[in-house]
This record gives structure tokens, C-alpha cells and sequence, in this order.
């Protein structure tokens, strides 16, 4: 039995060929025009809010850079209920500005007069465009080496320092001690590092004292006051 193939056989006549077949095999319509590839969605930029005060749920810009790590809300709602909502009055240093988070906090809540230091160009020009921005007059921002900017200014000329510089450097014992210089007695110095600062070895001058530690996730914030003299000062 003869087997019968599957193929079909070609067709002799019935049918025209195909405009492809009588151009000898080159379609004639032109090949679909190549499309643009998809571009990415436009990333929105960082932003903080600030939490309270004057400016409450403001949102403020923050580019990005690295090592920059703004402090989460609800650390900084941890932190301004320590220190108090209210700062009417007090002068803050914010020594490593960053998003600003933290300086435009306090100005928020009412600080006479806040200057927040940033090594970053970029970061430090975002940080004038937000001051503009919220028309706030009592923050200044200085751009430049952090420690070097601190070794110029005059001792116990802050009430309220700042202090959160990159994990990766080593820089909380030389910060420390200026944050313990430029801190006006019974002033306060927050910390925020990779670890908690306890133990003998911890490099925290004897002139502050930690009053305040708690945990984020990976972070670790600490709130220190400045000793009073005669009140267990050394």
C-alpha cells in the first residue's frame, strides 16, 4: 500500500502567486518603520517631609548622592519629642546636613537660628534652593569640610547640635569632641550611628552624657546633654 504524503503538492495554476513570489522573492511593501525604543519612566526625586511646625508635611526635594541617608520620620519624631516640639529661641548646628531633614525640622519648630554644613556641592545648592523655597531666613548653609568648617566656629555657640555623618567613615569620636566644644552647657548633641555608643571604649567626651538611646531598624540614635558645670561636669 502506497503511502500518500502529508506535504501538500504545489499548486500549477488556479492560484496567482504572491506578490512576493512575482517581485522574485522581495515583498514589495516596505519593511514596518523600526519603532523608538521604550523610554524608562521618569524617576521622581527623593523628598523629605518635614513632620511639624510652621512648615508641617512639607516636602523637600533631596537629590541623589551617595552615602546620603536622610533620617526617617519616625526617628525624627522620636527625636523632636525628646528634645521637645517647641524650639523657639535656640540656635542649632546640623554638622552634616545631608537632606537637611533635620535643620529644616528644628527651623520648623521654631529655632532662632539653624546653619547646616554640607561637603557635597550639589547637595549643599539643593539645600539653599529649599531655604529659598520656604523663604526661611534663619537657616544658613555652609558648604565645605565639616570638621574644618567646626574647628572656626566659636565654642558654646549652640544649644542644640546635630551630628549624623556617613556610617561608612569613622568620624563619631572627631565629632563628637566638637559637637562637646561648639554645645552650650545644658545643651543637647544628637548621634545617629550603625551602633549603639556604650562601653568604656565608646568616644564620648566626659562632658556629654547619654540621656537618651534607641533603635530604627539598623540605626542607632542617641540623645546626649552637655554637662553642667558643677553638676558632675568634668
Amino acid at each position: 500500500m502506497n503511502s500518500r504524503s502529508r506535504l501538500p503538492t504545489p499548486a500549477t495554476g488556479g492560484r496567482p502567486a504572491s506578490p512576493a513570489a512575482a517581485s522574485g522573492g522581495r515583498s514589495p511593501v516596505s519593511a514596518a518603520p523600526r519603532q523608538a525604543p521604550r523610554q524608562a519612566p521618569r524617576q521622581e526625586p527623593s523628598q523629605v517631609r518635614i513632620i511639624g511646625g510652621r512648615w508641617k508635611r512639607t516636602l523637600l526635594p533631596v537629590p541623589d548622592a551617595q552615602g546620603l541617608r536622610p533620617t526617617p520620620d519616625r526617628v525624627r519624631e522620636t527625636l523632636f519629642n525628646w528634645l521637645g516640639q517647641d524650639l523657639s529661641g535656640l540656635e542649632c548646628l546640623d554638622l552634616f546636613a545631608g537632606s537637611g531633614a533635620l535643620g529644616f525640622e528644628a527651623a520648623s519648630r521654631g529655632a532662632a537660628a539653624v546653619t547646616l554644613v554640607e561637603s557635597n556641592a550639589r547637595v549643599a545648592k539643593q539645600l539653599r534652593d529649599n531655604q529659598y523655597r520656604l523663604d526661611a531666613a534663619q537657616v544658613r548653609v555652609m558648604q565645605g569640610d565639616a570638621f574644618a568648617i567646626a574647628a572656626q566656629l566659636p565654642d558654646a555657640s549652640f544649644d542644640v547640635v546635630f551630628l549624623d555623618p556617613p556610617f561608612a567613615e569613622d568620624w563619631i569620636g572627631p565629632a563628637l569632641e566638637h559637637a562637646a566644644r561648639l554645645s552650650r552647657p545644658g545643651g543637647a548633641v544628637y548621634v545617629e550611628t550603625d551602633h549603639a555608643l556604650t562601653g568604656a571604649d565608646a568616644p564620648v567626651p566626659a562632658s556629654l552624657e547619654i540621656v537618651r538611646h534607641a533603635r530604627a531598624g539598623a540605626v542607632h540614635f542617641h540623645l546626649l546633654q552637655h554637662r553642667v558645670p558643677g553638676n558632675g561636669a568634668a
